[in-house]
């Protein structure tokens, strides 16, 4: 696996590993974090993840072949070349969440492909995001997330790093969203 820099166009790539992250949860009855509708068929999609992806740093992790393959084969984890995540940064938080009071990258997407799930991929992500955060003289990161379904979400963010730092409740069509704010130092 290798991690390359998106951007825009990268868009295509957000709405598929989205997609499949729906339909996972959905396959496992966990539809409160984002329902059963794939993201790509809800209204203004399309244009939020064209935007997102053009105005922020995005970082995809995609397969590679391994050393010596032979042309054609199976290089691990997906086709060579195949999205396997993808991690969006912007310089600060929504809105809806507390400012960081000083500079920071927060992750506004993380997703990977649940194909190879424990493969690695989101803490490869991670540590290119902190990586890239260190470069840009940015000691902190964070993230919000899903706070229900038992925490298993906020638990994968401890597991790579992140403490928590606030909860939040988010008032959204379908009820509330329980959410948490997490945070992990960059040096």
């Amino acid at each position: 696996m290798h991690i390359r820099t998106g951007g825009p166009g990268s868009d295509a790539v957000l709405l598929n590993l989205l997609d499949g992250a729906v339909a996972w949860l959905t396959a496992r009855g966990r539809t409160d974090q984002w329902g059963t509708e794939p993201w790509s068929r809800r209204p203004g999609a399309a244009e939020r993840a064209a935007r997102v992806t053009a105005e922020n740093l995005v970082l995809i992790a995609e397969a590679e072949p391994e050393p010596g393959a032979e042309p054609g084969a199976d290089p691990g984890p997906g086709p060579d070349g195949a999205p396997l995540g993808i991690c969006v940064l912007a310089d600060r938080a929504p809105e809806h969440l507390p400012p960081a009071g000083e500079p920071e990258l927060f992750v506004r997407w993380l997703v990977t492909d649940p194909a190879h799930r424990g493969a690695g991929i989101g803490a490869a992500l991670v540590a290119e995001a902190r990586r890239r955060a260190r470069g840009r003289g940015v000691g902190l990161l964070r993230v919000d997330c899903y706070a229900g379904g038992g925490g298993r979400l906020v638990a994968q963010y401890e597991r790579l790093g992140f403490t928590r730092t606030a909860s939040f409740t988010e008032d959204r069509p379908t009820g509330p969203w329980p959410g948490q704010l997490l945070e992990l130092r960059t040096g």
